[in-house]
């Protein structure tokens, strides 16, 4: 028997059935412009040390300046911030005009109103494909002080919104994740 082709349409479309936040990664490129760019695919790596990944496709026209970036900063995004999410994700334009940004502390612009900031020095980057994905060590954080925070979430290839209306259930207290995680 011989393997059909592979379908990149229905594994895109596999993938959009994983429910994901939205960040927008900033950095500063060499020549000190401020870089910026939405991702959907951000992941805790460790605790000690704190790191955390993304990736970033190689035929992005900003590539080579992200891959200079010596520090860069993760702005998870509520659901208010659709519209940075969207201004980011697309190429061209002035990304920047309007955008209320707070100096982190290596100059990397931090997204104001975002639900958490994570500032990050460059550690590692792997191959991935078409994608080249960046690891970087958390310097320092900043939590949002929303009192009802709500994520901006993508899933099936659209926004959407979290139901609160449902009880939430937490993770058992002895451990970091239920047992069925591990």
């Amino acid at each position: 028997m011989q393997d059909a082709p592979f379908d990149q349409a229905r594994f895109r479309q596999a993938l959009g059935r994983f429910a994901t936040g939205v960040a927008v990664v900033t950095a500063l490129a060499p020549d000190g412009g401020r870089l910026g760019i939405t991702v959907s695919s951000f992941n805790s790596v460790s605790l000690l040390p704190p790191l955390i990944l993304f990736s970033i496709a190689r035929r992005a026209n900003s590539f080579p300046a992200w891959q200079a970036a010596r520090h860069y900063a993760v702005n998870v995004l509520s659901e208010t911030q659709e519209s940075l999410s969207d201004r980011f994700a697309k190429p061209g334009g002035d990304r920047w005009e309007g955008v209320e940004t707070i100096d982190g502390r290596n100059g990397v612009p931090l997204l104001s109103g975002s639900l958490a900031v994570l500032e990050c020095a460059a550690h590692a980057r792997h191959p991935g494909g078409d994608h080249e994905i960046f690891v970087g060590e958390v310097e320092a954080l900043a939590i949002g002080d929303t009192p009802a925070p709500r994520p901006l979430v993508f899933f099936s290839g659209r926004y959407r919104r979290l139901d609160t209306a449902g009880e939430a259930h937490l993770a058992p207290s002895d451990s970091l994740f239920p047992k069925s995680w591990a």
